[in-house]
């Protein structure tokens, strides 16, 4: 795998040395030291505080001394699948999670507040409900969302973010009634009686989003609305705060289009761009790359190009991951692929071809056997030993297809929160197996490395939260989900979240780690993740995030 060539030009600094109760440098010691001293954004010094002085003293640096007493230093946290732009834009929306509303009329009444607070006409939006999180254990109807509102949109997205549910006016201001055939990739839920309920997923999202959402051709979802590009800038300003917040430095862009890009470099040339970014363009966009010459990485220490998004099959959390038998708790819903296998494997082929690094999202184990099948193809065609796919979510392989993943160097790039989230959702939908969803610790036993995400929205990225649930496997709803061999130790999970989401985006030479000569890239914690009660890791707050030496972040 092409390795990213950092040729911006560092600001200059402050030389600093900074001091805490413990610095957990995951470097492949997995050493901790107490003291770090850095220069133009790097370190140049880790080890107690005499060695930092003596390597100050050495490069006739006259250093700042910051002293984070008692608080603990780890890598800054990478998170190697999110949505960041997407996570802004519903950040302006209602949050219909699980801490705001229990029950379909607590959705109702929030919903209806904030149409009181909009001018008229304008959309109601609101985002992350999870239906099974509900007492009513189903979607809310279109009916009910009719008590919002009946003169404008109402939308209501599902926290897997592949659709949701909207109102009547809806309905009738994109022409969709009961006649209307399902679009390719998507559908329009009926009941019973043919009735259309509301319900709306993937593709059939295309009518809130224009065929520039949804991408036809089974090239996989983009669900972000368009706004102007001044309120697309603001929204991502405020997911770089949110990220910051969790101790988050480095993100994986796993869905680009044309739209990201171009929200990216502005933000780039505006100096706006406190995070560093690595975007997957989305695969309808993978013959432009090959045609303008993007066969490897790109880019500066910011902003850069990683590889190619492609989607396998739909979500569990919405029932559109493909089980062609059906699913335990609908037998008539069988979920999708995105792709033929033969299409599938020819454009995986012909990424790989050129050196690019793919990612695909594949939840089933139909859908990640597709996945597999074309990695081990095109390596067969054209070998290499360091080309890192990856397979997004992965949320139910078999051992077999674990073991090919590791003969074939493939990587899994996992979300814990998911199944902190709506983990019993999935043993509703799919029966026992579901227990399994996210095997972590089966991968460590098979010898994969394996990275945590947040894929926000779908999560809020807490790090120290995705790395709680990995290490209990305990539900927000305090259900463990399957046996112990599951699990993974707070060092792993810890690993996981910083140098493998680094190895994971191709950037482990200069991020995911405290190591001399890396970016001086951290976050500031109240508490050591390593030696805090597993159940309570998730309580240890983020003080401060450093990004290149620099303060990016300080709670308040």
């Amino acid at each position: 795998m092409r390795k990213l060539a950092a040729f911006d030009r560092p600001r200059q600094q402050t030389p600093r040395i900074v001091t805490a109760r413990a610095i957990r440098t995951v470097d492949a010691g997995d050493a901790t030291a107490t003291a770090m001293l850095t220069d133009d954004g790097r370190l140049l010094a880790i080890g107690t505080l005499e060695d930092c002085r003596d390597a100050a003293a050495s490069a006739r640096l006259d250093p700042e001394f910051v002293d984070l007493g008692e608080a603990v230093i780890v890598p800054g946290f990478v998170d190697a699948h999110a949505h960041p732009l997407m996570y802004g834009q519903l950040m302006t929306w209602v949050d219909c999670g699980p801490d705001k509303a229990r029950s379909i009329p607590e959705i109702v009444a929030l919903l209806t507040d904030a149409a009181a607070d909009l001018p008229a006409g304008r959309p109601v939006r609101g985002y992350g409900y999870e239906h099974r999180n509900l007492a009513e254990q189903r979607h809310p109807t279109r009916f009910e969302l009719d008590e919002v509102a009946r003169d404008r949109e109402v939308y209501l997205m599902n926290a897997s973010g592949h659709g949701g549910v909207v109102n009547s006016y809806t309905f009738e201001l994109h022409g969709v009634d009961r006649e209307t055939p399902d679009p390719e990739g998507g559908e329009y839920f009926r009941d019973a009686d043919g009735d259309l309920t509301g319900e709306i997923s993937d593709a059939a999202c295309n009518m809130l989003t224009g065929v520039r959402g949804v991408k036809i051709g089974h090239h996989g979802p983009n669900f972000h609305l368009a706004d102007e590009p001044e309120e697309h800038l603001r929204q991502l300003d405020a997911a770089t705060q949110r990220f910051l917040a969790g101790g988050v430095t480095a993100i994986g862009d796993a869905q680009v289009s044309r739209r990201e890009f171009d929200m990216y470099l502005r933000l780039a040339e505006a100096g706006r761009l406190d995070l560093r970014v690595s975007m997957y363009l989305l695969s309808h966009l993978l013959d432009d790359a090959l045609e303008m010459g993007l066969v490897g990485q790109f880019g500066n220490a910011h902003l850069s190009f990683a590889g190619i998004k492609l989607y396998a099959d739909g979500t569990l959390g919405g029932w559109t991951a493909y089980f062609p038998d059906g699913y335990v708790g609908d037998p008539c819903r069988t979920g999708q692929l995105y792709h033929e296998p033969a299409e599938y494997a020819e454009l995986i082929r012909k990424a790989h071809a050129a050196g690019l690094q793919t990612a695909t999202h594949a939840q089933s184990p139909t859908a990640i056997e597709m996945v597999v099948s074309a990695i081990e193809a095109a390596l067969t065609e054209r070998p290499d030993d360091d080309a890192r796919h990856r397979i997004e979510h992965c949320g139910l392989p078999t051992a077999d297809q674990i073991r090919r993943m590791a003969a074939s160097g493939i990587r899994p790039v996992n979300q814990p929160q998911h199944y902190f989230n709506w983990g019993e959702g999935v043993e509703q939908a799919i029966g026992t197996p579901g227990e399994r969803f996210n095997p972590l610790g089966e991968f460590e036993a098979a010898g994969v490395p394996f990275t945590i995400s947040s894929d926000a929205p779908v999560a809020e990225p807490i790090p120290l939260e995705a790395i709680q649930t990995a290490v209990t496997r305990v539900t927000r709803r305090g259900h463990k989900l399957g046996p112990d061999d599951l699990r993974v130790s707070a060092q792993a999970a810890l690993r996981a979240h910083t140098i493998e989401g680094a190895v994971s985006i191709g950037r482990e030479d200069d991020l995911g780690s405290l190591e001399v000569g890396k970016y001086a890239d951290f976050a500031v914690l109240t508490d050591d993740p390593l030696t805090t009660p597993a159940e309570t890791i998730s309580q240890i707050a983020v003080l401060e995030t450093w990004v290149g030496g620099e303060r990016r972040y300080r709670a308040s």
